[in-house]
């Protein structure tokens, strides 16, 4: 190694001047900057090991190791002893980002057994962090048994093709001024290799100058002129050194010169001193030649002495015109029917492929691999995370299927499970547990239409919700996503399905069929206990609890539906649902009549048995029309177009899928209409949205202890507040959060429940530990509960998790209500196990309420009642999990249903008596019959029953009109069997009859729940 400290010479100041670029910053030949070495004795800051599940994840030492060459005396270095089964490895994550720009490459010290396996190893480039960044890969084969140094020059990384974090910058450049880390992506094999000494060598090559188009793709119809106009950028941002020519010219597409355009090429001068980032434009004009045709496209191409091309080549693209399948006046099945007419093999697979937007090694592969479409998995985000990035983002995917030759628009998809999630800034509404709980199928039909109109407005029409999942054990980690234990409450609340389609995004039924019903234990995922498991039920039991929401959902007209990674087990062995054609093919789509498309879940057919070309066709043979395969779509392609030629998949099935989907993507318009309609933007995340979140919220609180009416709580109260759970708005907010699995802190804008009480209560004092006095206060509140999770992360059983309080909370519950009056409300995704509840006199399900935590305060503070009611049973001991209505042993510590009121019920029974009126004779006579128990003996001054004989006997003869009548609504019934549930949880009898009364509510059968509660009531 030598440092050259002369300036440089006159060679040296010519190659400069002939490749354009500025000479680097650093002019002297850089000495080797070592990032990690292992010289303490443990692991160093930021040094990580991961893996798929515990035994995958790499047991890291430091150990000593003296005999690499050139060590020095004492020498340490990292042993890494693995045995992967899916995958794993090792990572440094640098606490702030690093240059390395000045540096040749990147370098490290391998101690290999000569084992013959390869390792890929990656660095991690820009973006905002660690987690965020941009993932360029090289590899090497522990070919060596010994030391070895592996030296690899950055010019040689590529984008790693088959994995990108969400949020990490996708344009394809190691731009290398802001670097955080490196990874080292052990094979799936066992084995042991020793690291030591990693570093960046060398001295950067002179850079080029790099060429830009202000636009990838120009789209235009035929005699029309297109600008292209053409930037230069150095390397450092400094103005050009040297003057450049710039050289462009149309190249050879599927246009035909002369033709269809008229060829264009010739130069473009930037000056010496001109500044990096400044633009020149030239101009190609086509021509028409009255033939219906078509898209046919005119390359761009660009050079010039020391530049570098695009990351992508330009194109100019002369739309398709003058086709059947373009007339928007024509019926969709005859647009359909042309269309298909007119595909290949190849563009029919690519309309079944669902990629990654994070694993496209290049945003033209969307052209090159004719793919249908894309999506944005959890935390899958643009760089910044703003609605107008969502936009440009799916808009500048959109604009690349427009150079494919039948320009069939992207079905972009994404997770909005409760509202637009990923989005910084969105309307986060309460997860699907706490619209349950609020038992009112129209406030959720406009959560879906609300969700609708933010997703819409960044550009996507497709939202992979709602879950229909009837989730029958509280161990489940995605009890949060179910509305409920009961079918037909959850039926109720495919409501959603319309709020979301109505107003222009497709719905999506999941996960078909039964994954809440799977066996503890029987999940072979990674180290999940119970999530992508295995169902084991009758038939009967499938049809009745599990699938009976999926039929509301066809009936509603949904869009898709995605089949669950669990499987189904009716007495003959399991079956992964994504290989199940009698359930899919049969039921699904025969039977029910589901005329929309079947999409698989994240690299769901991976867990068929057999190989992968096993995998394509039975999962395509049992009824996928499109499959998510969010980093193999080029593996995919080329595996579906095999088997149709092969003659294993037949072509009218592919035919049938393709039709599905493009019936769905004209529905949606988007052959009009692909791009974002942006003039919506502006009501993402907006106040208006906010308030029906939170009145969601407030409608989902469920009060379940209520000593002395202690709540509502005063406004003049002098306030404690306590718990782990009081101010973190992705606490409250759960999984699927800004990222898939949520995390703790303000990560998106919102209101704590803490923020809500302050702005309610006269005086507050927080300690989240409970360590302030309590001296002085009037009541304490206790926000305790769960931190975020998803899927199998939040399974019990699964690394520690329980269904208990954390000690911290417990510890915080004693000491407040050991030192006043308290009220404690559960932030949480399930019920949980509570233990003591003799000195809580105030008890809330506050659930996962999102960003509008005034919606638990509201109900707090009495700005409204509380309504809310218990969408699943909960449990006194975990012990008795699961526990659901209908069990035959049923003794739970609130039932199912279960919800105290703070309105008087004969308020609520007068105002339905005034709405009954103005129905139907059934109605009017509904209405007539409750005037009689409406006079105020039958009543306490606080508006509760005091004649249960009288009320009760007037509510059951209303509930049987009600029952014939044709005008009553599924709130007005509900309101008149809340009157008699007031009756029955005041005697604290029968909670199986009160859970069972709940049920036959849901269902529509108004005079047998009236008949349970009163029975409950003796």
């Amino acid at each position: 190694m030598f440092r050259l400290t002369a300036p440089l010479g006159a060679a040296a100041a010519l190659l400069a001047s002939l490749l354009v670029a500025p000479p680097p910053v650093h002019a002297t030949l850089q000495a080797d900057l070592t990032i990690t070495d292992f010289e303490a004795t443990t692991l160093p800051p930021g040094v990580v090991a991961w893996g798929n599940d515990g035994p995958s994840t790499p047991v890291l030492t430091v150990e000593p190791g003296p005999d690499r060459p050139g060590a020095p005396d004492g020498n340490r270095a990292l042993k890494a002893v693995y045995d992967v089964a899916q995958w794993g490895g090792w990572s440094h994550d640098l606490a702030t980002a690093q240059d390395w720009s000045p540096y040749e490459g990147f370098a490290f010290w391998v101690q290999g057994t000569g084992s013959g396996q390869k390792i890929f190893f990656e660095v991690k480039d820009g973006g905002t962090g660690p987690g965020a960044s941009e993932l360029f890969e090289s590899s090497f084969t522990d070919d060596t048994a010994g030391w070895r140094q592996v030296k690899v020059p950055f010019a040689d990384f590529v984008r790693r093709p088959d994995y990108q974090p969400g949020g990490a910058p996708a344009d394809g450049e190691l731009d290398l001024a802001a670097m955080w880390g490196y990874s080292m992506r052990l094979p799936a094999d066992s084995g042991t290799l020793v690291w030591d000494e990693v570093q960046v060598y060398g001295t950067a090559p002179p850079r080029p100058v790099r060429l830009a188009t202000d636009r990838p793709v120009y789209t235009t119809g035929e005699k029309a002129e297109v600008r292209v106009s053409v930037s230069v950028t150095t390397a450092t941002g400094a103005p050009l050194p040297a003057d450049l020519t710039v050289g462009y010219r149309t190249g050879t597409g599927t246009a035909t010169p002369g033709e269809d355009y008229t060829p264009a090429e010739g130069t473009l001068t930037f000056p010496a001193g001109t500044a990096s980032g400044s633009a020149q434009a030239f101009t190609v004009r086509t021509l028409g030649d009255r033939r219906a045709e078509v898209a046919e496209t005119i390359p761009i191409e660009l050079s010039g002495a020391g530049t570098r091309p695009p990351a992508e080549h330009p194109a100019i693209v002369i739309d398709a015109h003058g086709l059947p399948y373009l007339d928007a006046r024509r019926p969709v099945r005859q647009r359909v029917a042309d269309l298909l007419g007119r595909m290949t093999l190849e563009e029919k697979v690519g309309q079944m492929t669902q990629a990654e937007r994070g694993a496209l090694a290049a945003p033209n592969d969307i052209a090159t691999h004719l793919l249908g479409s894309l999506l944005s998995g959890g935390g899958s985000t643009p760089t910044p995370n703003t609605p107008v990035a969502w936009a440009d983002m799916v808009d500048g995917y959109q604009v690349r299927a427009r150079q494919t030759r039948l320009q069939i628009p992207l079905i972009y998809g994404v997770d909005a499970v409760h509202g637009h999630n990923n989005v910084v800034g969105a309307t986060i509404f309460p997860h699907n547990i706490g619209l349950g709980a609020a038992r009112d199928p129209g406030l959720v039909e406009q959560v879906g239409k609300i969700t609708a109109r933010e997703v819409k407005a960044t550009g996507i029409p497709w939202n992979f919700s709602p879950c229909l999942c009837v989730s029958r054990d509280d161990r489940w980690g995605r009890v949060y996503e179910s509305f409920g234990e009961d079918p037909a409450l959850v039926t109720r609340m495919a409501a959603i399905v319309n709020g979301l389609q109505e107003h222009g995004v497709l719905a999506t039924a999941k996960h078909y069929v039964g994954d809440g019903g799977t066996t503890y234990g029987s999940s072979t995922t990674a180290d999940y206990t119970i999530d992508q498991g295995v169902t084991e039920v009758d038939r009967q039991t499938l049809e009745a609890v599990h699938l009976a929401p999926f039929a509301e959902a066809v009936r509603r007209g949904v869009g898709t539906v995605m089949p669950s990674f669990s499987s189904v087990d009716l007495g003959q062995g399991p079956t992964k649902m994504h290989a199940h054609r009698e359930l899919i093919t049969d039921v699904l789509k025969g039977r029910l009549g589901f005329q929309g498309f079947v999409i698989s879940d994240w690299q769901a057919i991976d867990q068929i048995p057999g190989d992968y070309p096993s995998d394509v066709r039975t999962s395509v043979d049992a009824g996928l029309d499109m499959i998510m395969v969010p980093y193999a779509y080029q593996e995919f392609g080329r595996t579906l177009k095999a088997e149709v030629e092969a003659g294993r998949v037949p072509v009218a099935r592919v035919d049938d899928a393709v039709r599905r989907i493009l019936t769905q993507k004209f529905r949606l318009g988007l052959f009009e209409r692909p791009y974002a309609d942006r003039s919506r933007l502006a009501d993402v995340g907006s106040p208006a949205h906010r308030e029906v979140a939170r009145t969601a919220v407030a409608r989902s609180q469920v009060l379940l202890k209520n000593e002395g009416g202690l709540l509502p709580l005063r406004r003049d109260a002098k306030v404690y507040v306590a718990g782990s759970n009081a101010d973190d708005v992705g606490n409250q907010s759960g999984g699927w959060t800004i990222t898939w699995q949520g995390s703790s802190g303000p990560i998106t804008p919102g209101t704590t429940i803490l923020s809500a009480i302050r702005s309610r209560a006269a005086a507050v004092t927080h300690s989240p530990d409970a360590s302030a006095p309590p001296a002085g206060h009037d009541v304490g509140v206790v926000v305790v509960g769960e931190t975020p999770y998803a899927e199998g992360f939040g399974d019990v059983g699964r690394a520690g998790r329980t269904l208990g309080l954390a000690a911290a909370d417990r510890a915080a519950i004693d000491r407040v209500c050991g030192a006043m009056k308290c009220v404690v409300l559960v932030v949480s995704g399930r019920p949980l196990e509570l233990g003591d509840l003799s000195r809580v006199p105030a008890l809330v399900a506050s659930w996962l309420p999102g960003t509008e935590g005034a919606g638990v305060a509201d109900p707090l503070f009495g700005a409204v009642p509380y309504t809310g009611r218990l969408p699943f049973t909960w449990f006194r001991t975990a012990a008795q999990v699961p526990i659901n209505v209908g069990d035959a042993a049923y003794d739970p510590l609130f039932p199912y249903g279960w919800g105290l009121r703070t309105d008087p019920g004969r308020d609520r029974l007068k105002a339905l008596r005034d709405r009954l009126a103005r129905g139907d004779a059934a109605s009017k006579a509904a209405a007539m019959t409750l005037t009689a128990a409406l006079p105020e003996r039958n009543w306490t001054t606080g508006g509760a029953v005091r004649e249960p004989r009288v009320v009760l006997g007037a509510v059951s003869a209303a509930a049987t009109l009600l029952d014939r009548s044709g005008t009553d609504t599924f709130a007005q019934g509900d309101t008149l069997v809340s009157v008699a549930r007031d009756v029955a949880q005041a005697t604290g009898r029968r909670p199986d009859l009160q859970a069972e009364a709940d049920h036959e509510l849901a269902a529509g059968h108004l005079s047998k729940a009236v008949a349970l509660l009163a029975r409950a009531a003796r």
